[in-house]
């Protein structure tokens, strides 16, 4: 067992000692012209016009966040429908259903939790405000 852990830490020290010996490489072999055009963050020959730095509204996280946890619950389901056949032929088939609607059944949990508690409401009223007002 520590034969393995030797070839691996070998192995991760190969990469270390080859990585930076590129970065050494590129150091000094790379030219150094330094201007003030080099300098400027947007390069494209452009100048730029206004602030680089936007404020994005919230709720594009949000979204973003509500696709990442259904990407990933795809990503877990998959391996389990992919040998689905050959556990239901093992005698495993109703506990791999059973664990995925158990899985399935949470995130959904969650995901209509936010969807009450207007997590994923597009325009939400102000804090405080008066309902009907106008």
């Amino acid at each position: 067992m520590l034969l393995q852990f030797g070839i691996a830490f070998a192995v991760i020290g190969f990469m270390a000692a080859f990585i930076g010996l590129n970065l050494v490489v590129a150091k000094l072999l790379s030219p150094s012209n330094p201007s003030a055009g080099k300098s400027v963050p947007y390069d494209c020959g452009e100048a730029p016009v206004g602030v680089g730095y936007r404020q994005y509204n919230l709720r594009f996280y949000l979204v973003a966040l509500v696709f990442v946890i259904f990407d990933v619950e795809i990503a877990f389901m998959y391996p389990v429908t992919a040998i689905f056949k050959d556990l239901t032929l093992e005698g495993w088939g109703g506990l791999a259903f059973a664990e995925i609607l158990i899985f399935v059944a949470i995130l959904t949990a969650g995901f209509v939790y936010s969807w009450k508690e207007g997590g994923l409401d597009w325009v939400r009223e102000q804090i405080g405000a008066v309902k009907g007002a106008k």
